[in-house]
């Protein structure tokens, strides 16, 4: 569905540089206090008979007959779980709008979602590289979380509960994640994704002891932000736009389409200055969610070895009546299978794994619609027997490389990724040595 252009919104509680002239007081507007915010007066009453609450990480805005509350929040913070149930409690909002999709939803709600999934189904599928960025992606926030003692999205629970509560309607108004994280890898370079992999390897285990709940609540004040933005869109500027930009646009645009006049948007921290910034702005929520396909280099790269390794061989054996072809041929063998096993061992997989391995990489390499990843993740799967208890361990046993590489579900992941990454390596090794011999 596509957002009309909503040409009356009048932001309520930006900073000086983004408010325009409106009579309503607001968080960043009202003069601090050396008070503790809850001796405080938690709000007033505007000129509509709106509480116009008085708390930095709330934003108002007014579009049309709508008057919106954005809350800004930290997704392991126990003070924003507080902020949340309080704001809706003060507002009582006709709807209330999460920054979640489905999936995302059914994730925090259900904790026995990791019990229903099957190993087989997700190597057959090729998503296995893709479950283990998530489990490395929230090992992190996990491990902060207990430190902190807070849950992960624990201010979004609250305010699904709140909704619930308080007999307000519920607004999934983020974009499918699937869709977000397609668009992002597509958006960014080969390089672009090697350094984001490393960087989620590399975070996924970094010690989280110098973080405070004092440093985590610092995050989201207007400056930080900024400079974490800034410093995001230096780093990775195609990832920023569809991970950031894009998803700032639905967000205000479903929230501008909620049920009632009150609308209460829980929402991180980072995305509140691109609502505020698109909150006049038409929002074409069809484009946004159509998955671009692969590039033309994207289309034709995966054939490209194959057509030339095959190329090579027919030359090779035409030219040099067949011994050429034996030399390519072990110019291609050799690489693939041992680098596909030097990965499958790092990953300590089981012995038949390992020889699978060996064996497949040199075909599968050959033969872009099957990889040698998900053959040895197959095998690995079989062997090992992943069990509805490994499953329930997985987000406790994720936090640690080496309960990645005790849980048998985490360890079947891990091996299918490495020898996927092995088997390229090789057979971009292999192919520059078959066209050398040419």
């Amino acid at each position: 569905m596509n957002d009309t252009n909503p040409t009356d919104a009048n932001p309520i509680g930006t900073s000086a540089a983004e408010s325009r002239s409106t009579p309503n007081a607001t968080a960043s507007d009202a003069p601090a206090s050396d008070a503790p915010a809850s001796d405080a007066p938690a709000s007033n009453a505007t000129a509509s008979g709106a509480p116009a609450l008085r708390r930095e990480s709330v934003t108002e805005l007014q579009i049309g007959d709508k008057h919106i509350w954005i809350v800004g929040t930290a997704h392991v913070s126990k003070q924003s779980v507080e902020e949340v149930r309080q704001v809706i409690a003060e507002v009582q909002p006709d709807t209330v709008c999460v920054e979640l999709d489905a999936g995302r939803k059914q994730a925090l709600i259900d904790e026995q979602q990791w019990e229903k999934i099957d190993i087989f189904q997700i190597i057959k599928e090729g998503k296995t590289l893709l479950l283990l960025s998530n489990l490395l992606l929230s090992s992190y926030q996990r491990r902060v979380g207990e430190k902190l003692g807070v849950k992960p999205g624990a201010e979004m629970l609250a305010a699904i509960e709140a909704a619930k509560q308080h007999g307000a309607a519920l607004t999934l108004a983020d974009r499918d994640i699937q869709i977000t994280l397609k668009r992002t890898w597509r958006s960014m370079s080969l390089w672009d994704q090697i350094r984001v992999l490393g960087g989620l390897s590399g975070s996924a285990f970094a010690s989280p002891e110098e973080l405070t709940e004092e440093k985590i609540e610092d995050l989201k004040k207007k400056d930080q932000l900024a400079e974490a933005m800034q410093e995001f869109a230096t780093q990775l500027p195609a990832a920023k736009r569809p991970l950031i930009d894009e998803r700032d646009q639905y967000l205000i645009s479903m929230t501008r389409e909620a049920p009632g006049t009150k609308i209460v948007t829980v929402v991180g921290a980072g995305h509140v200055p691109g609502m505020i910034a698109n909150a006049e702005l038409p929002v074409d929520r069809d484009k946004l969610n159509v998955v671009p396909p692969p590039s033309l280099l994207g289309r034709v790269l995966p054939w490209l070895i194959p057509i030339a390794v095959l190329g090579a061989f027919y030359f090779g054996y035409s030219k040099h009546s067949g011994e050429g072809l034996t030399q390519m041929l072990y110019a291609w063998v050799l690489p693939n299978s041992i680098f596909a096993t030097l990965f499958a061992i790092l990953g300590r997989a089981k012995f038949l794994t390992v020889v699978t391995s060996f064996v497949a990489s040199p075909i599968t390499s050959l033969n872009p619609t099957i990889g040698a990843g998900i053959v040895a993740g197959l095998v690995e799967a079989w062997l090992r027997k992943p069990t509805v208890g490994d499953c329930k361990r997985v987000k406790e046993d994720s936090k640690t490389l080496r309960g990645m590489y005790k849980n048998p579900f985490t360890r079947v992941l891990v091996v299918a990724v490495l020898v996927t990454i092995g088997s390229a390596i090789g057979s971009w090794t292999g192919a520059t040595w078959v066209v050398s011999l040419l």
